[in-house]
């Protein structure tokens, strides 16, 4: 009896050593021999013991046959003998299909594939855990989110819906693939077809969709102010600042005591003025112009001391770094400070005395920087410029002053030269504006090129903004170990390099990549090719793509893209949470000979602000994606020109010349073929005329359809006869 015992209990161990291998092999059909080749067995008793182990283990329903005499494991015993589960962190990225990816917290790991059915109650942004499933040959790692560990909105902006008995609110966000319910009472006085904030309450566990209450009513679709406040209540922007704030505003003098000004370096008879926006109303800096008894000039970058009116702690302080930043919608700015601040105490305004922070520049007439001062100031502009009326002047008109903004504008041309000799990236940007009517409405457009008057202003602040950061940070300073705030940017990223040059060599060009020197030159040359021509947006926005976003960081790796060894923002504390930063520690360092500020703290400062930053430049693309579909939604039928954006499964996408509205093509929408997508060349081809489209390609399309609330747009392809077709040799496959 004891030796059938011990016979049975080997078996046992042989039977779950087998399913075992199953168990880590889940998805790879095996039979009898590839077992007994895993296991070492080579002799004929052996291998009939592991053949009739598989058919009983078939019998009892623990394997599955996947083709004849080949098993896998049923997957209700994947928790029995299949590998231990792992377990990761990471953030949502939710798609509209509902289907998902995680963005693990150890960004050196590639992203996790989550099917929509595996995506639980989590919601875009959460941080979450996810069980891994077992890897499988030539797939994406793949896994199942298990628990959200931190929600990143409670609050969604939708359209409420009553019907049958039943209410709803469908988020306007496509990154919210569920509606949420909202009981009756609930509602708070919204009614239906509203658009509303709902306030996620509860995820009932046997629940397909969230439960929640009404807890703002925003007004009517469709309407300029409510879709602009549902841009900044999705991404839980305030609209207004708490009375605290108010109130601590409000009692800032305005007028400033002689014992102030008699602390700092006065400028106040020096020529000095703002050049902005014309639409502009706060001022943060200045440039100041006299020449010295030496023949040098002096030049001071002169920028609103915003930190001697916001003290660190205040109401002010705490409600600027919970916004990070201003943000400029097409319509409206909503500040990081109070007006009374923004556009009145700490505005540079013409004939005003401003307190000021500044960095002051004695240069020759090439520009050479002989010495530099950093410290407080006090100074009164002379005069308020719009870019407009500089531009003028540089192009020969007449204006006041012009011989001072003449020399400005020479020692800035020759800073310019200096720094892309050194391998300053020369990214132009353009930027698309809109002309309203009085109740919000687009009726034009037109893009803003930056030119030379811009250039003027922007190579002083980022003269300004060097100085500062090396000021701190060089290894000869005496502040080297002090912690500071840095604006970095880091080199491209490989994998989106390589996309690129693939991409500009089906468009013609090449890149030398062996240095960064040589790619550096290579990316201006590509820049100037492309002037004039039909792929310049394509070229110049995917190349800003292929870089590394610009973040804040109290670790300094340079800024790759203007080819600094050390840079920060100093230029901008009216709209700029890190710049009033860089001002507190200027002051508490350089002026005040205090120690270190606690490094920790700060980069959690810098990584909050990076976020805002982000979030601030999602939604001025979302205001001007609605102004674009709402511009367009009166004009269905019309034809333009543009140019192929972008390919896709579901199409191509045309970006309209003259406005920048890009909207989808779908392969329904292209007459006369069947397109199919050739991906790797980013383009398309008819399978039977052999007409090629492809990126950068200049394109007549038909408005067919707008949906303004979802700022989506659709176009129907006019084709001309002279599109260039692919061989039917290269066509094979």
């Amino acid at each position: 009896m004891g030796k059938k015992k011990k016979v049975a209990n080997k078996l046992s161990v042989f039977t779950n050593a087998i399913l075992s291998i199953f168990g880590e092999n889940p998805f790879k059909p095996m039979n009898y021999k590839q077992i007994c080749k895993v296991m070492g067995i080579r002799d004929a008793a052996g291998k009939d013991v592991v053949y009739n182990i598989l058919v009983d283990l078939f019998e009892q329903g623990k394997l599955l046959e996947e083709r004849p005499y080949r098993y896998v494991l049923n997957p209700e015993y994947l928790q029995d003998y299949g590998p231990k589960t792992q377990y990761v962190e990471g953030t949502v990225d939710m798609k509209s299909t509902g289907k998902a990816y995680v963005i693990l917290d150890d960004a050196s790991g590639e992203d996790v594939f989550i099917a929509a059915n595996n995506t639980g109650k989590a919601l875009h942004g959460d941080r979450v855990k996810v069980a891994m499933f077992p890897k499988r040959k030539d797939r994406k790692p793949e896994g199942e989110i298990v628990e959200v560990l931190e929600r990143k909105h409670t609050d969604f902006v939708g359209v409420l819906h009553i019907s049958h008995g039943y209410v709803f609110v469908v988020p306007d966000a496509n990154t919210v693939p569920v509606d949420i319910f909202v009981p009756k009472g609930e509602l708070h006085g919204a009614k239906n077809g509203q658009k509303v904030v709902v306030h996620l309450v509860e995820w009932p566990e046997n629940s397909g969709n969230p439960f929640g209450e009404i807890v703002r009513v925003l007004g009517n679709p469709g309407d300029n102010d409510v879709e602009m406040e549902s841009i900044l209540a999705a991404h839980d922007y305030p609209l207004e600042f708490p009375e605290a704030v108010e109130q601590e505003a409000a009692a800032i003098a305005v007028k400033i005591p002689r014992a102030e000004l008699a602390k700092r370096r006065d400028f106040r008879k020096v020529f000095t003025i703002t050049i902005d926006p014309a639409d502009a109303k706060d001022y943060d800096d200045a440039v100041s112009l006299q020449q010295l008894p030496n023949g040098h000039w002096e030049v001071g970058v002169h920028i609103a001391d915003v930190s001697h009116y916001v003290r660190p702690g205040s109401a002010i302080d705490q409600e600027a770094y919970s916004r990070g930043t201003s943000v400029y919608l097409v319509d409206r700015t909503i500040p990081m400070l109070p007006e009374k601040l923004c556009n009145n105490v700490c505005s540079l305004r013409p004939d005003e005395e401003k307190l000021t922070m500044s960095a002051v520049f004695e240069m020759d007439d090439d520009a050479r920087v002989l010495n530099h001062w950093i410290g407080k100031t006090v100074i009164k502009s002379c005069r308020r410029y719009a870019y407009e009326e500089v531009q003028a002047m540089i192009e020969g008109g007449e204006g006041d002053y012009k011989e001072q903004l003449l020399t400005l504008h020479r020692l800035a041309s020759r800073l310019r030269e200096q720094r892309m000799a050194k391998g300053s990236l020369n990214f132009h940007s353009e930027e698309v504006k809109f002309i309203l009517d009085e109740k919000g409405k687009p009726i034009d457009t037109y893009i803003r090129v930056q030119n030379e008057s811009h250039e003027l202003i922007e190579d002083f602040m980022l003269l300004a903004n060097r100085t500062v950061a090396e000021t701190f940070g060089k290894p000869d300073s005496p502040f080297r170990n002090h912690t500071f705030v840095y604006r970095i940017h880091d080199e491209p990223n490989p994998e989106k390099l390589n996309n690129f040059l693939r991409l500009i060599a089906r468009l013609g060009y090449t890149m030398d990549i062996s240095s960064r020197s040589k790619l550096v030159k290579s990316y201006n040359k590509l820049f100037d090719d492309v002037e004039g021509r039909g792929e310049k947006n394509l070229v110049e926005s995917v190349a800003i793509r292929t870089m590394a976003k610009a973040v804040y960081s109290t670790e300094n790796i340079g800024h790759y893209g203007l080819a600094f060894d050390y840079y920060t923002h100093f230029t901008s504390p009216i709209r700029r949470y890190p710049d009033l930063m860089v001002h507190r520690l200027i002051e508490r360092y350089l002026l005040e000979g205090q120690g270190s500020v606690n490094k920790k703290e700060f980069e959690e400062y810098c990584v909050h602000s990076s976020e805002m930053e982000k979030q601030a430049e999602e939604m001025e693309r979302q205001s001007v994606k609605y102004k674009q579909a709402e511009y367009l939604q009166d004009k269905i039928g019309q034809v333009f020109e543009g140019l192929i954006s972008g390919v896709s499964k579901w199409g191509i996408y045309v970006e309209l010349k003259g406005n920048k509205c890009e909207g989808l093509v779908r392969y329904e929408d292209m007459p006369g073929d069947y397109y199919y997508l050739d991906e790797e060349n980013f383009r398309v081809i008819g399978q039977g005329s052999g007409r090629i489209l492809q990126l950068g390609d200049e394109v007549k399309v038909r408005v067919k359809g707008v949906d303004l609330l979802k700022r989506q747009m659709d176009f129907e392809l006019i084709l001309s006869e002279g599109a260039p077709k692919v061989s039917r040799k290269r066509r094979k496959k």
